[in-house]
This record gives structure tokens, C-alpha cells and sequence, in this order.
């Protein structure tokens, strides 16, 4: 390895690829739903103030009772504020009433500048409600309270974030470890040519159906064991997140055959293990909210592929949503699948093509050598 280059490049990449993509520190425009049961002019003027806001955005405004956990899937929204039935009246009355919030508390995180805000908001809306100098509110009466709820996660436990994404990276790491190397081996084994001769991309993918087992069974007993000696919470079916599991298996042992094919030797092929799997980790949320990314960072993290298996452990695990809950989630991974079964099949048959040209070049040249000899004679 030519180290005195390789250092340069990996402090270029990390200053320069990683410092931008990294760079935020706070929600800008964290996705904010809003149910609406009191509809009234009051309700959409605090609308209005929190869209306004440059931590939140309102993105869906529901004015029938929903349930709140279901607007926080697929990442759709940080907070669900409800605003209950007769909330304007009650400004007007002196009544007591209080506005509903509920943080997604998967990362504690993501949520704590919008708790600074909406406080700001309630705060300076019931200072003018109190008729302060210069308010033009002097006949409101009551005053707004924020009642809060941490959801998914209330305790803030660190099993369910960082020690639950370790499982996942670590788990996928010696998984790619085991099957990178896979091609180099066959070429060395010199079984690749029967394959690739004989055989379809099925019989490669096979292969990896064994680690893959391997590495279900031990997400399923690492979180045992976390729910056990810990406080990880599973809210979700685990028969459920065991088929996302096969499709996850399957996706992440034909890009690890991909970067591992014109490796010399299994040794060069696992250096390549740095090119698809660490991005996951890094963007997927375990080691930082993904709200604190710009919308271009989170969209580009999705060529990673641990970064659905961190989507559908949120959504599944934490906030307990079924298969028909994520469908949407769910269509786009096997679209990137279908997109690496492609290549993968691609790749198989140009090397195929390749190899069968590289035979009749040798049978061609073989058989000249021998019309020469025969001519020699």
C-alpha cells in the first residue's frame, strides 16, 4: 500500500467528502405533523407560527383523531402536535387547556430544539394572551400549557440506539468479511470457470444463504440478549422483521460478491468492505439523528445498504410498525434490490462472455500450435 498517498486521500475525505455532509448540528425544518381538532382560527395561527419556525416544518395537517405513533413511520415526522377540541374557546374562557406533543424519541437528539421552540412559541403567545404592554389580546383570559410525551424510547435508552446500531454494523461487517472474499477463492480454487460455464447467477447467490442465516440468528440473539440483560424495547413482530431480513441478507451478499470479483485474492477483496458498509453507520442514524442532515446527504445515504436496515429497525422494532404500516419503505428497497440483482447478473454474464472467449482464444491458439508441429514434421 503506498501509504504516503493513501493518508493524504483518507484526510482530503474526511475533511473536505465527510466535513460537509456532517456539518449540521440541529434539526433545520424537522418534519412536524399537526392534528387539528379544535380547526379554528387560533389553531391554524399556531400553525402558521410553528411552520414559520427555522427548526420545524409542517408537513400534514389532520383534523380527524389519528393515532400519533403512525405519522412518526418511514421518519415522516420528529413531533405530533395536537391541538384538542375547543382550544380557542378556552383562551377566551380562563378554562385550563393544554397543547399535546409527542417526540419520536428513538434519538433524544433530534427533538431538543424543537422543545426549546414550541416552549418559545406557547411562552410568547401567552405573555400577549395576558395583555402585555403593547398587546392587542387584552381580552384573552386563559393561558396554554404544553403537555409532552416521549414515545419509542421514553427513558432514553442508549440499547436502543448506538448499542443496537453497534449490533447491526458489527453484524454486517464480519458478514461481508465471510462473503467478499467468496469470488477470489473460486478463481483460486480454479471452480469459478465450472460456474460461470455451467451455472447462473442463482448458483453464486446460494452460496451466501448460509452466512446469512448465520447472521439472522445472531441480530435475533444479540437483541435477546439486550432485552434481557437490558432495557431494549422490541414493539414490533419478529416474524416480520425476519423476512426484511432476508431481503436485506440477499442484497448485501450480492454487492459484497460485486466489490469482491476482480479482487486478486480474498486478502484485497475484504479491504473493499469500507466502500458500502461504514456509509450505513454513519448516515443510517445510530450516530446522529438523520434530521440534523441536509435532504441531499439523507437521500444519497440510501446507496448504502445498512441504511434500510436502520429504517425498518426504527420502524419496526422501536415504534412497532407492521409490514402494510412501511409498504412504502419496503417497494423502494426491493427497487434498489431488483437494481443490484441486475448488476449482479450483468457482472456474471461479462465475465461469462469473457471467459468463454478467453477458452476459444486458447483452444484456438492450442490449435495452431499443433498444425505448426504437424507441419514441422
Amino acid at each position: 500500500m503506498p501509504y504516503e498517498k493513501v493518508c493524504i486521500m483518507v484526510a482530503t475525505v474526511i475533511a473536505l467528502v465527510l466535513g460537509t455532509m456532517l456539518s449540521g448540528n440541529i434539526s433545520e425544518d424537522a418534519p412536524v405533523a399537526i392534528i387539528d381538532l379544535d380547526n379554528s382560527a387560533y389553531s391554524r395561527e399556531m400553525t402558521n407560527k410553528i411552520n414559520a419556525s427555522e427548526y420545524m416544518h409542517v408537513t400534514a395537517v389532520l383534523n380527524t383523531p389519528t393515532d400519533p405513533s403512525t405519522l412518526f413511520y418511514r421518519d415522516q415526522a420528529i413531533a405530533v402536535i395536537y391541538f384538542p377540541p375547543d382550544l380557542e374557546k378556552s383562551r377566551y374562557t380562563g378554562e385550563a387547556a393544554n397543547v399535546g406533543v409527542f417526540y419520536d424519541n428513538t434519538n433524544t437528539a433530534q427533538s431538543s430544539n424543537i422543545k426549546v421552540a414550541l416552549n418559545q412559541l406557547l411562552g410568547l403567545d401567552n405573555a400577549a394572551a395576558s395583555g402585555d404592554p403593547g398587546s392587542t389580546n387584552d381580552s384573552l383570559q386563559g393561558t396554554i400549557g404544553l403537555a409532552d410525551r416521549n414515545l419509542f424510547n421514553p427513558n432514553g435508552s442508549n440499547y436502543n440506539v448506538e448499542v443496537q446500531g453497534f449490533l447491526f454494523f458489527f453484524g454486517s461487517m464480519f458478514f461481508t468479511f465471510a462473503t467478499i472474499g467468496m469470488i477470489p477463492r473460486l478463481r483460486l480454487t480454479h471452480q469459478l470457470d465450472g460456474i460461470l460455464m455451467n451455472g447462473t447467477p442463482w448458483d453464486l447467490i446460494l452460496r451466501i444463504i448460509p452466512y446469512g442465516a448465520c447472521l439472522a440468528v445472531s441480530f435475533v440473539f444479540g437483541m435477546g440478549l439486550l432485552r434481557v440483560l437490558g432495557d431494549m424495547t422490541f414493539s414490533g413482530n419478529l416474524i416480520e422483521f425476519l423476512i426484511l431480513q432476508v431481503f436485506y441478507v440477499m442484497t448485501v451478499g450480492m454487492l459484497s460478491l460485486l466489490f469482491g470479483w476482480t479482487a486478486a485474492n480474498p486478502g484485497i477483496a475484504s479491504s473493499r468492505m469500507i466502500l458500502f458498509i461504514p456509509g450505513g453507520f454513519i448516515f443510517g442514524g445510530p450516530t446522529g439523528p438523520t434530521a440534523f442532515y441536509p435532504d441531499w446527504v439523507v437521500n444519497v445515504s440510501h446507496i448504502f445498504p445498512l441504511t434500510w436496515e436502520f429504517h425498518f429497525t426504527r420502524d419496526i422494532i422501536e415504534r412497532g410498525a407492521s409490514l402494510p404500516d412501511i409498504s412504502k419503505e419496503i417497494g423502494a428497497f426491493l427497487i434498489y434490490m431488483g437494481i443490484v440483482a441486475v448488476l449482479f447478473c450483468i457482472k456474471f454474464y461479462k465475465s461469462k462472455k469473457q471467459m468463454q472467449q478467453r477458452l476459444a482464444a486458447e483452444a484456438h491458439q492450442k490449435a495452431e500450435m499443433k498444425r505448426l508441429a504437424a507441419e514441422m514434421d
